[in-house]
């Protein structure tokens, strides 16, 4: 009875010990790496077995198998590799995403992969919390992408996962170990996602100030999409119950999104009522705006209201120079741009302002 006794409390300390949470299993290094393509955030959550002396015996071996292979544990009998060690490697989208150019709803999968000798199919599982592959059943993929794996030149002992080839839109995983990459590319829609979390915020507690509404218009300005909707966001920002304001900044908004939309003659309209409510460095904004747009007598006559507004300024100075520079009446903007030479705290507008000075002098443009 005592023996019996002895190995039940045996029994149970073993299993007590085996539900605890441990560090690495087993060597197995616990990983996760996460990346984002505008709101769009991705996280791979993995475990990084070690090459450990088996340079050459990884690939196509009982490490990382080929193909579908029964591994005599669980219920699958045509099982992946897992793409890691222990558990389900996961990947997580907070949106919905392509991969390889094919759709994949936002969600946690389980990651497999299966390999080959020159190409590997990934395997997207709606099942993510199985351990390792045992349990891999085909009937629960979400999607299925081939692509090309290709060899390093530096071995990687421990494995991991990496994103390269990054740009605004797209980001490539690259699993890396050995010296074996398997990549397979994710892209986001950046534009299509911010404006669906804009419309979702815009009716809470962030669309209860005119600034939310300027900022949504103006990222559909900075990026050239949804014009019409940048537009409805912008009346928003001046004229929305309880939260609009007509200010300087609002009617700018409204204004850029007319000139881009052609429908100048409104945009001007509205700049007029603008200006009165502009403050120093805002018209000079402006200014600089009508320059960048070609617009050089527009931008001098913004630049000799925000002077009398503010005469002698440093601001001020600048912009009636450059506008002076701008419409070829370089003899007029000397004056302003020395008088701003003076006024200047730092050395960067210092050697702008010799540079403007000098150019006009010579019956050049400097801006």
């Amino acid at each position: 009875m005592k023996k019996i006794t002895a190995l039940f409390l045996l029994c149970s300390a073993i299993s007590w010990a085996q539900a605890l949470t441990v560090g690495n299993e087993g060597n197995n290094k616990r990983a996760s790496v996460s990346e984002q393509i505008g709101l769009a955030k991705i996280t791979i959550d993995y475990h990084r077995p070690g090459v450990k002396g088996r340079e050459g015996k990884i690939w196509g071996t009982s490490v990382a198998h080929y193909g579908l292979q029964d591994l005599g544990f669980g219920t699958s009998t045509a099982a992946p590799w897992r793409g890691g060690a222990n558990e389900n490697t996961t990947i997580s989208f907070s949106e919905n995403v392509k991969v390889e150019g094919r759709d994949l709803p936002a969600g946690t999968y389980g990651l497999h992969f299966i390999l080959g000798e020159t190409q590997d199919t990934v395997i997207f599982s709606n099942r993510s919390n199985s351990w390792g592959s045992f349990y891999y059943d085909p009937k629960e993929d979400a999607l299925r992408v081939t692509v090309q794996h290709r060899a390093m030149d530096k071995s990687v002992e421990w494995l991991k996962y990496e994103f390269i080839d990054q740009t605004e839109n797209s980001a490539t995983v690259a699993l890396m170990w050995e010296k074996r990459l398997i990549p397979f590319k994710i892209e986001a829609d950046v534009n299509a996602i911010q404006l669906a979390h804009f419309k979702s915020e815009l009716r809470t507690k962030p669309g209860f100030t005119w600034q939310a509404f300027v900022q949504a218009a103006n990222y559909c300005l900075q990026n050239n999409i949804e014009l019409d909707q940048a537009l409805a966001w912008a009346d928003e920002g001046i004229n929305a119950r309880f939260v609009g304001q007509k200010n300087f900044q609002t009617l700018c908004t409204k204004a850029n999104v007319l000139f881009k939309l052609n429908r100048t003659a409104e945009a001007e309209k509205l700049m007029d009522e603008a200006l009165p409510m502009g403050q120093v460095f805002e018209l000079h904004q402006y200014g600089r705006q009508l320059l960048a747009a070609k617009n050089p007598k527009k931008a001098l006559e913004v630049f000799l209201y925000n002077y009398k507004k503010h005469p002698n300024e440093f601001v001020t100075n600048v912009g009636a120079g450059r506008g002076y520079s701008a419409n070829g009446e370089f003899k007029k903007s000397i004056p302003y741009l020395e008088a701003a030479l003076k006024q200047a705290t730092d050395d960067v507008n210092r050697d702008n302002l010799k540079n403007m000075i000098a150019q006009a002098k010579q019956g050049k443009d400097g801006n």
